[in-house]
């Protein structure tokens, strides 16, 4: 598929911004781990589902304002950048020497600035592309996003790994220089959007209308807007499916480092395995994109969800080594980058154009209270038992009613 121009930059926002993903999914929990010494393994993956919580329940609450403020004409891009900066200078800052709870507060208020800015990210898709398009160009993102997020990644790694041999660096120093190097990749791959970005559909303000009182009037009219959402049947219910299924997928990613260091399984297998999960997910995520063209992307959702299921039971009845978290993060590999993008395309179908930020900001809520709920879940379960893997398993619940949710939806769309 040949891109535009605008397509090909937007793309490139996610090469940038999955580096920042993929180090947070794999080396911060560790590098977590290691400045939080004498916590036990239930004490680790609880604080940390904690901090996931938090940074999803602040960006879902913010989301909806924000979100309706940025369709009026040449906002998006506003607040997306306020929030690309926010979350760049704090991955710099997390270079910093500090002990654990200090550098969990500098991760949650980093992570709220990288998910802000892909929730903008998110809106511009109606803008740089066409609904025939928006499948590929959205399965791109992602796909382009595993490979490239790799580069910068394989760097760090190195870097942490033979730093300590080879250039003399503490391995602790080493793991900081890497958000320096994740922080300067992102830059570089956002410039071209910021460059190039030109909102194409968007609301008015009234004659003497104000951005002061167009906030007023968005806070109380977020009512209207859900109202709207609660009278389309099909928006509404695809939604809620959403709500719980996105659960499973956001909770695997974020959790999975932290629950196989809890397992015992060796730092070096875990970074390894979650490395082959992004050079899976590449072709994974195009082949995806042609698949939705050809037997409907709805029903290409629902086989990502049945096979999230079959990956949280293994998670939980049968994870304990280094290889079977492999065979784990090659299954995920296979069906992260699909779900998510194609998830993305469809909404971008179902909603009014020019209000694409409002509804996204919705969207971002149905996904971030997903994710608030099932790292929350995560964390209750684990905290009561004792035990991860019961942990894990509760999520199973969540995708099961997404997956009956989905298939009501595909009975609702054949009989329209």
């Amino acid at each position: 598929m040949k891109y535009t121009a605008l397509e090909r930059n937007w793309v490139m926002y996610d090469i940038g911004n999955s580096a920042l993903v993929l180090l947070n999914t794999s080396v911060v929990p560790i590098y977590f781990n290691a400045i939080n010494t004498g916590a036990s393994s239930a004490e680790l993956v609880t604080a940390w589902a904690n901090a996931q919580t938090v940074a999803s329940l602040v960006v879902a609450l913010l989301m909806p304002v924000l979100g309706s403020l940025a369709d009026f004409a040449g906002h998006k891009i506003k607040f997306f950048l306020g929030f690309f900066l926010t979350g760049l200078v704090l991955c710099l800052a997390q270079a910093i020497p500090m002990g654990a709870m200090p550098f969990l507060v500098v991760y949650v208020l980093c992570t709220i600035g990288l998910n802000s800015s892909m929730t903008f990210y998110d809106a511009m898709l109606p803008d740089v592309t066409t609904d025939e398009r928006m499948d590929n160009v959205s399965s791109s993102g992602y796909a382009w996003g595993y490979i490239g997020s790799c580069v910068p990644f394989l760097v760090c790694i190195a870097l942490i790994m033979l730093g300590p041999s080879l250039l003399g660096l503490d391995m602790l120093l080493a793991t900081r220089l890497s958000f320096v190097i994740t922080g300067v990749w992102w830059l570089a791959f956002t410039i071209p959007l910021l460059r190039t970005y030109r909102q194409r559909f968007f609301k008015e303000l009234a004659p003497g209308e104000t951005l002061g009182s167009e906030v007023v009037k968005t806070i109380r009219g977020l009512g209207a807007t859900l109202g709207r959402i609660a009278h389309d049947r099909q928006l509404l219910l695809y939604m809620l499916a959403f709500f719980f299924y996105i659960d499973g997928v956001h909770t695997v990613i974020s959790m999975s480092t932290t629950y196989g260091t809890a397992l015992g399984i060796d730092s070096t297998q875990l970074i390894l395995a979650l490395l082959v999960t992004q050079f899976v997910a590449f072709p994974s995520a195009i082949a995806y994109g042609r698949l939705a063209g050809r037997f409907g992307t709805l029903r290409m959702i629902i086989v990502a969800v049945v096979a999230y299921v079959c990956i949280v039971l293994f998670a939980a009845f049968f994870l304990q080594t280094a290889t079977e978290f492999w065979i784990l993060a090659i299954a995920v590999g296979l069906f992260q980058g699909g779900i998510q993008a194609l998830s993305r395309s469809f909404f971008g179908r179902l909603i009014p154009k020019e209000r694409a930020n409002e509804y996204y900001g919705f969207f971002d809520i149905f996904g971030r209270y997903a994710s608030v709920m099932g790292t929350l879940l995560v964390s209750v379960v684990t905290a009561l038992t004792g035990n991860p893997s019961l942990g894990v398993l509760s999520i199973g619940i969540l995708l099961v009613i997404g997956l009956v949710m989905l298939v009501k939806l595909s009975s609702l769309r054949a009989r329209a």
